[in-house]
């Protein structure tokens, strides 16, 4: 499985009118279910008067933290299509909330799941789509003496520096895609008197 995931660069809206109701629609950049979560409470707050606030969002470089609601309208006539649409665009680290004002006319179970999978749809066509990298981290131990090769290392693999002590004994933490940890961590222990390893994910 490759290390590059597609996300929100920024946010996005969209508004969909049928039969008298409004579908106001929300894509958001989100980076973990509680920053989602978060988001979903401020919507709910900020649209009270509405009569549904409807979501579904997806977490994680590999798609796998996933939640839907369709907040008071029939089963999978709302949470459902919107989350279609994220999948569709394979899409991740993304919230998209579509607020219902009911016009007095009942659509149906086929016109509420196409209002909202088209609400969801305009509000992520309108944000900007870009690829990320799923990232680690890895702290590397070196006498002052291999400075020169490990900064080589460093240039050579791409590698982001997040933090470095230099000392007669040096430390470094840096980060890579996730693809190229491998490479980092074997090209670093060839280099004599150097210890690298992963640091701990959360």
């Amino acid at each position: 499985m490759s290390d590059l995931y597609l996300t929100l660069g920024s946010a996005g809206e969209g508004i969909v009118r049928e039969k008298m109701s409004r579908f106001l629609a929300f894509a958001i950049p989100v980076d973990s279910p509680e920053t989602a979560k978060a988001k979903i409470k401020e919507f709910q707050n900020k649209y009270h008067d509405s009569r549904h606030v409807c979501w579904a969002y997806m977490t994680g470089p590999n798609r796998d933290v996933w939640q839907l609601n369709d907040n008071g309208e029939p089963s999978g006539t709302a949470g459902k299509p919107i989350l279609g649409q994220i999948n569709s665009l394979n899409l991740t680290n993304v919230l998209v909330v579509v607020v219902r004002y009911f016009g007095g006319i009942k659509l149906g179970t086929s016109g509420l799941i196409t209002a909202y999978r088209q609400a969801a749809r305009e509000a992520l066509d309108n944000a900007e789509i870009v690829e990320r990298y799923d990232m680690r981290t890895a702290e590397i131990s070196f006498p002052y003496l291999a400075m020169n090769d490990v900064m080589k290392l460093c240039k050579n693999l791409e590698l982001k520096i997040e933090n470095q002590q230099f000392d007669n004994f040096c430390t470094m933490t840096v980060s890579t895609r996730r693809d190229r940890l491998p490479e980092l961590l074997s090209a670093a222990n060839d280099i004599d008197g150097v210890k690298a390893e992963e640091c701990d994910k959360a």
